[in-house]
């Protein structure tokens, strides 16, 4: 029987992780929960073993129960019925089961009925899910909204929420409006104080809501009357049980059909304020995209493996001109590249959930007690490398997702054309990954500091520093211990190649030419991480990875050396001929 856990050894591979025995350290806070919870670990290897049977149980329900009802889910869709949106049939389905295995509140501490799980593991759900149905992955995955109240929410509404949660009732961050996108400064639904009922009450209209008519709303409203930026916007929690919001609209979308997304009005709806008031844009819905980006880049690994899946099966039964065509070296080229991108992406979403993890325990650690100047230092450590390479995790496996997705129609030929084959819903689901929760631009922009301050270029030495010498098992002097050798020389010497582009770019003395040539810098800079990961863990694992180092590296190369070559001999002047 199918398993979309044990059929990829490759997820189970980032469970030793160098970080997951402090993330499991600082997650279970010393395994106090052992006391009053009989399933709680009581060490390191209780607490692996109980992910792995997390893990399991999701992959069986993820193979014999979502991706079979994927094709009709994707063919009915949800609709509109009386102002409430209903899901297509099959998703009720997928709903009775995820919530049966347990998998509700996945992150919230036990004493509110969660698992407790770090990010890391939660993204591996996120990945299986995802790569059965992409559309229901976004349904389960906004559970992760609950984060963000259980981080700023008050007790009460805590005790009030999660329990909730974590038997199944579904989320939603209804942010974005008709004239505020990516603009979220120009949000304008209203929220008023009601002093007769002691409660704010919302009017206006939300757009482009993922799961719109959920059971528990995070919405961004303006709290400060006569504000027109971020300074008066709040954050607020809509109970559906309190009424007062319709759907108006269910949009008819390209992919993703599983997944409704709506256009609200809210009229007079009652709400609890999250949090502080001011604070809903600057800091509580900054904390939400972040997890949101995490996700996305979930998301987006799945479908790079189904996709890969979908081309390498097709890939070994298709013949043509006698052969089978993956033995054509234009196919296999297409799929080594498929396969590289999964590995060196699925590498940089684990790095950067365990990075989150790390910095996301101290703080929770940090209201219950006071932090020593060493977690301090390393809460505030790990921070920092998340905030760097969150719009890289998002913005690369969404681009490499649409990739994929593309390459497996091109391997199915005109078949992928076909509405029979999974290829074209993949490919359908994929548009979208790059699109919401910040276009690849937009991750571009948040990454961009950390790039032009010399930040990810001292991360990248510091990656190469600790891959040199080898820290492999691999036995010394063997086949893969000097193939790997030759990958990291490889890198280094793309270093130098980085830092005179980047020189050469800041050097401009224009900012417009600077933020013309951002992407490429951007690019290059996420490349030579994921090629220094790959290689980290084809030293550990070669037999999973080592190939996909070898070709990951040499499609590195090819673009950073022809990346650079544009950088260096672009000229402020050279912006003319590109505007219109």
């Amino acid at each position: 029987m199918a398993n979309y856990y044990t059929d990829h050894p490759e997820i189970a591979f980032y469970l030793n992780h160098p970080l997951m025995a402090r993330i499991v350290e600082l997650k279970e806070k010393g395994f106090a929960d052992a006391k009053e919870y009989d399933y709680a670990p009581v060490d390191l290897a209780d607490a692996i073993e109980n992910y792995k049977q997390i893990l399991d149980i999701t992959g069986d329900v993820a193979a014999n129960i979502i991706a079979p009802n994927a094709e009709s889910v994707d063919l009915e869709g949800p609709h509109l019925e009386n102002g409430r949106m209903i899901y297509a049939s099959k998703t009720y389905e997928n709903l009775d089961a995820t919530r049966k295995a347990g998998l509700w509140g996945v992150s919230m501490p036990r004493r509110y009925g969660g698992l407790n799980l770090p990010n890391a593991i939660f993204s591996m759900l996120s990945e299986m899910i995802s790569a059965a149905d992409a559309g229901f992955q976004n349904i389960w995955s906004l559970q992760s909204c609950i984060d963000t109240l259980y981080e700023f929410g008050s007790e009460e509404q805590r005790q009030k929420y999660i329990p909730r949660v974590c038997n199944g009732e579904g989320m939603s961050m209804d942010l974005t409006e008709p004239d505020a996108g990516s603009d979220l400064q120009r949000v304008m639904l209203k929220a008023t104080y009601d002093e007769k009922e002691q409660c704010w009450r919302l009017n206006g209209v939300k757009r482009f809501i993922t799961n719109g008519d959920s059971d528990i709303h995070l919405v961004l409203a303006r709290s400060e009357e006569g504000t027109k930026d971020g300074r008066g916007l709040s954050m607020f929690i809509y109970d559906k049980r309190q009424g007062g919001v319709d759907v108006r609209h269910i949009e008819h979308k390209l992919g993703i059909h599983g997944s409704p997304t709506c256009e609200l009005t809210y009229k007079n709806a009652k709400a609890e304020l999250c949090g502080s008031t001011r604070l809903g844009l600057i800091k509580y819905v900054m904390a939400l995209m972040n997890g949101a980006r995490l996700g996305i880049a979930a998301q987006s690994v799945g479908v790079e493996q189904e996709a890969y899946n979908e081309a390498l099966a097709y890939a070994k039964e298709r013949q043509q001109f006698g052969d089978r065509i993956i033995n054509f070296p234009a196919v296999y080229d297409m799929l080594s590249r498929m396969k590289a991108k999964l590995d060196a992406g699925r590498a940089l979403l684990y790095e950067t959930a365990c990075y989150v993890d790390v910095y996301k325990c101290l703080e929770d650690i940090e209201r219950d007690r006071k932090l020593t100047p060493e977690e301090k230092q390393e809460m505030k450590r790990y921070q920092r490398l998340a905030d760097a390479f969150t719009p890289l995790a998002k913005g690369m496996n969404s681009e490499y997702a649409n990739q994929n997705a593309y390459d497996a129609i091109s391997v199915h030929g005109g078949s992928g054309f076909i509405m029979e084959y999974k290829s074209q819903r993949l490919f359908r689901d994929a548009r979208i990954f790059s699109i919401y929760e910040g276009t690849t631009q937009l991750q571009v922009v948040a990454a961009i500091r950390y790039i032009s301050n010399g930040t990810m270029l001292q991360n990248i030495k510091n990656m190469m520093e600790s891959l040199t010498p080898n820290p492999s098992p691999v036995e010394e002097g063997s086949e893969y211990s000097k193939q790997m050798e030759g990958l990291l020389q490889r890198v280094q010497k793309l270093i130098p190649v980085y830092e005179e582009a980047l020189a050469h770019a800041k050097g401009l003395g224009s900012q417009e030419a600077f933020d013309f040539l951002a992407r490429r810098l951007y690019d290059i800079t996420a490349e030579l991480v994921m090629s220094l990961l790959i290689i980290r863990d084809a030293q550990k694992a070669p037999e999973l990875f080592a190939q996909s180092a070898n070709v990951y590296v040499r499609m590195a190369e090819e673009d950073i050396l022809g990346k650079a070559a544009y950088i260096n001999n672009f000229q402020a002047e050279d912006l003319n001929s590109f505007r219109r």
